[in-house]
């Protein structure tokens, strides 16, 4: 009898146990898109209809007014029709089933990545750099004063943000905000109504996927605002319209000049989207989720920018209805704004391309004609070429010149030897020594590290056969600098050939009117078109190596969390993401000249016009 009721009451705990995780599966929320029939319209009073009419479709499956407002994270009214809300699996199947609905999907978090003195003279844009240094020259041949500096073209930044205190977005002499802007200036942390001025006249930022995906925001990592910690979206931002700054550099004096935008009197319009990989060095990447890109986008149109500027990308190949960036563009094109996009830095392997979607201009990286050149010098006499804007010296001595993968701790598998990763150096093999390591695993700045943290005095990185001669100028912690794989080569056969291997690294310098330039940079993402064959991809290059421009003022150059606690006003970058928003200037400037042009005109006129200084047509 006994054993006859305990077989009941085991099978219902049994069920019970089953039972309490389906529960919780059910009431758990989780984000939803919401996409509706119907298009918008700019009309205010119709946009706050919009608004309600999602909170009435959230009521329908909510208890209470309080909880349907509760939920709703991003209402999307000038591109998509539709909203982003917290929902049960049981509250979205409801949705899905009413009028008006096209479809109801759960979010799977797209994580999108963040893909100057010298560059502008190089691709010949001619003028007074400041309008009021001097008489305007209207003549055929100045862009620049033609555009009349880009004056009153606002252009969206969607990025990490901006640093407002840079010298790049001053708006001594600017005139009144167009009164077509109809954007905000959002509080936040270190960041008010304040900030914003005649330059930066708008400042918005989204966190409600990033926090959904990833949880609270580690307010120690970035600003709870628009402000920039990471350094990124500054570079980005001053590159199209930071004003005219005299004598700035890099770290140690490197690229030293007059900075400015290509754009220089246009506006700026901030859209932070972009936040820190949680537990990541910043120089690994911030992130992106697919619905803050998209409201970024949404409420773009609806302030009024004339062109946007996405140096953003996805880090593989998707179709363009699952692409934010390419649907909320589709949009915004309609609406007559200019989108231009970086085509990512995952090359030079085929098909590795960002934002392939036709109505995109999307930019590929190439050099200018300047390099910084800190060569080695082997007890020879031989003269080896090397790029670095470490501005630490070695002196006049030699050292020993040592390969990585001779003083490495014993037993590491054969990938991962020679490349200097964490801890596998010998100190008692190591001190005192230069040590070459290669690329091809782990962080190029880490590898120095490691040297360093093993006692070697410089660090030279040495490129594999996939990098070739594409040398990054890197801001190291210790004298290093980079050589191309040829050179890697060489200096590998000077060690083994010779029975005390010496070397110094000389200081670096910068050197203008290297040859030859422009050339395609080995890491600019390559064609085809995955998603569409039939449509080339990239359109255009630009210049997006080593280029000098505006920073955060508490962060090194590095953009790296840990041992770099050196701060510079202006740092040099490279990426698809800087040669971006030298086609967004060209843009502003183009739309300034030619203010009814649509945006394929302007794709068009840029895309077949190879050079600045070649006369613009005039309609």
């Amino acid at each position: 009898m006994a054993i006859k009721s305990i077989i009941p009451a085991t099978y219902f705990l049994l069920f019970l146990h089953l039972l309490l995780p389906l529960a919780s599966c059910i009431k758990t929320k989780q984000v939803y898109v919401v996409e509706l029939f119907g298009d918008h319209t700019s009309d205010d009073k119709t946009l706050h209809e919009v608004e309600n009419s999602h909170h009435s479709y959230l009521l329908s499956v909510k208890e209470t007014e309080e909880e349907a407002r509760a939920s709703l994270l991003y209402s999307y009214k000038h591109s998509i029709n539709g909203f982003a809300a917290l929902l049960t699996p049981k509250e979205a199947n409801k949705l899905s089933e009413m009028e008006g609905v096209v479809f109801v999907h759960k979010n799977q978090p797209k994580i999108y990545s963040l893909h100057t003195t010298r560059s502008w003279n190089f691709v010949g844009l001619d003028g007074p750099l400041n309008p009021w240094e001097e008489e305007s020259d209207h003549t055929d041949g100045n862009l620049l004063a033609r555009a009349q500096y880009g004056k009153d073209i606002i252009v969206g930044m969607i990025d990490s943000g901006v640093w407002p205190d840079s010298k790049s977005f001053s708006d001594e002499g600017m005139e009144p905000v167009p009164t077509k802007w109809k954007g905000v200036c959002q509080n936040g942390t270190a960041f008010d109504s304040s900030q914003c001025n005649r330059k930066i006249i708008g400042a918005r930022y989204y966190l409600h996927g990033y926090q959904s995906a990833f949880g609270p925001l580690n307010e120690k990592e970035d600003y709870k605002s628009a402000r920039d910690k990471d350094g990124h979206g500054s570079h980005t931002a001053s590159i199209v319209a930071g004003r005219v700054v005299p004598n700035a550099s890099a770290i140690g004096g490197f690229a030293k000049g007059t900075a400015l935008g290509g754009a220089p009197l246009a506006r700026l319009a901030i859209y932070k989207a972009c936040w820190p990989i949680k537990g990541k060095s910043k120089h690994e990447g911030n992130i992106c989720t697919n619905i803050d890109m998209l409201k970024a986008i949404d409420d773009a149109i609806g302030d009024g920018v004339d062109v946007l500027s996405i140096s953003i990308g996805f880090s593989a190949p998707i179709s363009y209805e699952e692409d934010v960036i390419a649907r909320g563009a589709l949009h915004a094109v309609r609406k007559n704004i200019v989108v231009v996009c970086s085509a990512g830095n995952s090359g030079p392997l085929p098909q590795t391309l960002s934002n392939p979607a036709p109505w995109i201009i999307t930019v590929a990286a190439s050099t200018v004609d300047r390099s910084f050149h800190a060569p080695i010098k082997l007890s020879n006499g031989t003269i080896i070429e090397g790029r670095s804007i470490t501005p630490l010296h070695m002196g006049n001595s030699f050292y020993p010149l040592v390969l990585a993968r001779d003083v490495e701790h014993p037993g590491l598998p054969s990938n991962n030897s020679g490349f200097c990763l964490d801890n596998t150096l010998q100190p008692n093999k190591a001190r005192g020594k230069i040590v070459l390591c290669m690329r091809g695993q782990g962080e190029r700045l880490k590898k120095g590290l490691e040297v360093q943290r093993a006692g070697g005095v410089g660090f030279i990185l040495g490129n594999n056969k996939l990098n070739g001669k594409d040398v990054p100028s890197d801001p190291h912690f210790i004298p290093a600098t980079g050589v191309s794989y040829e050179n890697s080569l060489k200096l590998i056969q000077y060690v083994h050939s010779t029975p005390n291997p010496m070397a110094q690294i000389l200081p670096g310098t910068t050197v203008l009117e290297t040859k030859p330039a422009p050339s395609m940079a080995s890491f600019s993402s390559r064609g085809p078109n995955i998603v569409d064959p039939n449509i080339l991809k990239p359109d255009i290059t630009a210049p997006g190596v080593d280029i000098l421009a505006a920073w955060t003022a508490e962060d090194g150059p590095t953009r790296m969390t840990f041992n770099d606690k050196r701060v510079v006003k202006y740092n040099i970058f490279s990426g698809t993401s800087m040669s971006c928003p030298h086609v967004a200037a060209a843009a502003v400037l183009l739309k300034a000249i030619h203010p009814t042009w649509s945006t394929a005109a302007i794709r068009s006129a840029l895309m077949t016009t190879g050079n600045f200084k070649i006369k613009i047509h005039t309609s």
